[in-house]
């Protein structure tokens, strides 16, 4: 750092020296002059550098002698016809009556030969002049007012950074890096092409259009390549495109260009991102082609994209397919006809004919590979700079239209000065239109609007090649219609209709997620089944969402429906068991009802009140039917109904069941001497018991129906994957006081029923209760972990299951002995037998 604020301070110095000596010094020229390739003199000059040739020859710099100048070779054709439209247009604006009618454009055109070595002695050249007049002293004035040029953004750098001090513009025809749209560097900087920002943006529009998400970069190694490759990287992140690798090399290094190609050799991305200059592109379609790489699927920038003579049969093999931008194909009517006539008879000075002689004191030795083309315009269709050249010439001379006050049909001010300041100012006002239709203007970075075709490297039949446009990119269209691709025309490397697959993983079909490989790019995943519940219906889809409440993923995962509702219905086999069940005890009932209602007169039946039994029976039958109230899909009226019906036909059983035990208790009391217990308890209040006990039942019920009924409910909660349709209780407190109710008078049948147990009837009835109360109260026992812990509808079975299986307790506890008698042991069926004295036996 210190020793290049030295070196700044010592030219400082030197300069500031200078300027004071300015009035006494005196311009010389210093070294040998660097003279135009064409010139001509005129009113107002303009001056053009370019790289007509392609190769430099250095001399030696062995210092033994005075260094030779720079050989030049290589004619580059696509620059030289650059320079003939150069000449063709100030060709027109001089012959022009209303641009600039009495003011003569002369040029001053120099070569650079494709080298920054030769750049820098051109752009010297063109600024200071090669001849001075005696005692003429230099003011740093420029004797050109403008500099068309140069071709490539690293060179145009160098100029705009040399003639950016003396304030003389430059307009480039394709400098297109996008570090030239810095106004503060490049303050007096045109170019009559858009900035690699659109280009880059688009490159990256037409990559996510093709669904290209894995490609290859290679750029050039300079500012063009270097800027314009981080725009698409950035524009590529954005649009989710994944870079394999990024990979650059400069014409100069050929160890580079071979790791370059290696690279992409090696590589899985199908599709490169080629952001190269025109002789880099050059030098890298060779090495593909010496090494045989084909399939891969180029994508290019205008620097390449229209290179026809990189083209041949050998080179398409590697190339064929490639898409680009390009610059607009503009037809300049007259140019073809002046490329083999005017320019040859006017332009080169040793083909000037003077009388019947030629010019006998130049030569054309330095034109050599030039006069070749002399007969020869077929490539001017291909040249799609032109246009840009031709309208950057027009652009000077509408700035000195308005600087020099022109007017149509009067003459201009030809005795104005003209400063190259000037004629940036203007520049930044100018705004035509040029013959071919296309209207000039230049945006606040001194640059056009971005305009671009879409070619595409096709073979015809007849085996020629040519750029086929497949579409276009209009800036200054609103954003939905700028990109425009018509890929049914297109040619694909593989030589196919069907587009190549460039992709790092395959997409995740519906139903899966994205989940990114660690250390790897976005674009590198695995694809993840959704989770139970969730879902994914699109390709390539990130997250997978979350069903709502009421559904669930089908199989695939990849949409939500509805869950399965679950209940127990009359159509599945469990619930066609506990039907099964519930019929057959009700058919029981009924058939014990019909025997002992035809034996009704007998002993057997009469013993212990035989209305009771009967009751007995009926709400037996009532308790097996309400079963049948738990099955099916639960409702409003069906919750309501199958609680309290279930409480208050068991209330109704039980109570039967206690009065006939009270019944047996009395009769042993009235049994003893002076007990007159039975007028007590006789069939009156035996009936007003059961009634009393039932209607605290119904009392019950009632209140919870009336303050928290039950309800059907969707219990989503037990199972994730389906609804479970169930009674909701309501109020708890009004379950388990119905059951407690039960519950209470069954444990006080069973001990009524267990002290009677042991009177002395030799058919005491007593026994046979206890063994039933005993089933009905072990049931229900069990009946609460089972109820508490069984999921869906396994919680309704084992109520029903509770309710039939207490109901059969019951049902053949009390009533079996009693028909076994009757129908086995009719002669056990006597009043004799009944009040036979028997030893008391105790249980």
């Amino acid at each position: 750092m210190n020793s290049i604020f030295g070196m700044h301070l010592f030219l400082y110095t030197l300069l500031h020296f200078y300027h004071l000596k300015a009035e006494d010094t005196l311009c010389r020229m210093m070294g040998d002059p660097n003279y135009p390739l064409l010139s001509m003199d005129g009113d107002i000059t303009i001056g053009a550098v370019l790289p007509v040739h392609t190769k430099e020859t250095l001399p030696s710099f062995e210092f033994t002698q005075k260094p030779k100048p720079l050989l030049c070779s290589s004619l580059s054709v696509r620059d030289f016809r650059l320079v003939q439209i150069i000449l063709f247009a100030i060709e027109e604006i001089n012959k022009n009556e209303t641009l600039l009618p009495n003011i003569s454009i002369g040029y001053k055109i120099y070569d650079t030969c494709g080298s920054r070595l030769s750049s820098m002695s051109a752009i010297m050249a063109v600024m200071n002049g090669q001849e001075f007049a005696a005692g003429q002293i230099c003011i740093g004035q420029s004797p050109i007012h403008a500099i068309i040029g140069e071709t490539e953004s690293a060179t145009t750098v160098i100029l705009s950074r040399t003639t950016g001090p003396f304030k003389v513009p430059v307009i480039s025809h394709s400098a297109s890096c996008e570090c030239l749209s810095n106004r503060k560097e490049y303050p007096s900087f045109f170019r009559t092409i858009a900035s690699d920002y659109h280009q880059s943006r688009a490159l990256a529009l037409m990559v996510k259009h093709f669904g290209w998400s894995w490609v290859g970069a290679v750029n050039s190694d300079n500012d063009y390549g270097n800027n314009g490759m981080e725009i698409f990287l950035n524009a590529a992140q954005r649009e989710g495109i994944c870079i394999e690798y990024s990979v650059k090399f400069y014409r100069t290094e050929p160890e580079k260009l071979i790791k370059v190609v290696n690279t992409m050799k090696q590589g899985t991305a199908k599709v490169i991102v080629a952001f190269v200059s025109f002789i880099e592109m050059g030098l890298l379609i060779d090495q593909l082609t010496i090494q045989n790489i084909t399939g891969l699927q180029m994508i290019g920038v205008f620097g390449w994209s229209t290179a026809k003579n990189y083209i041949t049969p050998n080179t398409f093999r590697v190339m064929k397919g490639s898409l680009g931008f390009a610059v607009r194909n503009k037809y300049i009517e007259g140019f073809s006809d002046y490329v083999i006539k005017s320019f040859w008879d006017t332009a080169l000075p040793c083909l000037q004919r003077y009388g019947n002689s030629y010019q006998a004191d130049l030569n054309c030795s330095r034109y050599q590979d030039v006069l070749v083309l002399r007969n020869y315009n077929e490539d001017v269709p291909e040249h799609r700079y032109l246009s840009n050249v031709y309208k950057a010439v027009y652009a000077v001379a509408y700035a000195l239209h308005s600087l020099l006050k022109c007017k149509e049909h009067e003459v201009c001010a030809k005795a104005l000065t003209i400063q190259p300041q000037q004629v940036v100012e203007a520049l930044k006002k100018v705004n035509f239109t040029v013959k071919f239709g296309d209207r000039v203007w230049f945006d606040s970075t001194g640059a056009v609007i971005a305009q671009y075709e879409i070619v595409n490297w096709q073979q015809d039949s007849d085996g020629s090649f040519q750029f086929k446009v497949v579409g276009y990119y209009d800036a200054s269209l609103p954003p939905d219609q700028r990109f425009v691709l018509n890929t049914e025309n297109i040619i694909w490397a593989t030589g196919q209709l069907q587009k190549p697959r460039s992709v790092c993983s395959e997409s995740c079909p519906p139903g899966t997620r994205k989940a990114v490989q660690k250390g790897r790019p976005v674009c590198c995943y695995d694809c993840i089944q959704c989770a139970d519940g969730e879902m994914s219906n699109e390709t390539d889809s990130n997250n997978c969402m979350q069903c709502p409440e009421e559904f669930w993923s089908n199989a695939e995962k990849n949409k939500c429906v509805l869950k399965a509702v679950e209940f127990l219905s009359f159509t599945e086999v469990m619930g066609i068991v506990l039907v099964f069940f519930s019929l057959f005890g009700v058919g029981i009932t009924v058939l014990v009802t019909v025997l002992f209602y035809s034996k009704k007169d007998t002993p057997i039946v009469k013993a212990n009140n035989s209305e009771l039994s009967f009751l007995l029976l009926f709400s037996l039958s009532l308790c097996f039917l309400c079963s049948l109230t738990f099955i099916g899909r639960p409702t409003e009226w069906s919750c309501m109904l199958r609680h309290t019906a279930f409480g208050i036909t068991f209330v109704l059983c039980i109570s039967c069941v206690l009065g006939k035990t009270l019944v047996v208790l009395m009769a042993f009391k009235a049994t003893l001497p002076g007990s007159n217990v039975m007028k007590w308890f006789g069939p009156l209040q035996q009936r007003l018991s059961v009634l009393a006990f039932t209607l605290i039942q119904i009392l019950i019920c009632v209140l919870w129906l009336t303050i928290s009924p039950p309800f059907p409910y969707k219990n989503m909660k037990y199972y994730k994957e389906k609804i479970i349709l169930e009674c909701s209780l309501g109020s708890t407190v009004g379950f388990w006081a119905v059951l407690g109710y039960i519950g209470l008078l069954a444990v006080l049948c069973f001990i009524l029923a267990f002290l009677a147990r042991t009177l002395p009837d030799n058919f005491n009835e007593a026994k046979f209760i206890t063994f039933s109360m005993l089933i009905f109260c072990a049931v229900w026992i069990t009946f609460i972990p089972a109820y508490v812990s069984s999921p869906g509808k396994l919680t309704v079975a084992v109520e029903i299951f509770a309710i039939l299986a207490s109901s059969f307790g019951l049902l053949f506890c009390i009533f079996a002995p009693k028909c076994y008698v009757i129908l086995f042991k009719p002669e056990q069926n006597t009043k004799q037998h009944l009040m036979a004295k028997t030893q008391s036996k105790s249980y």
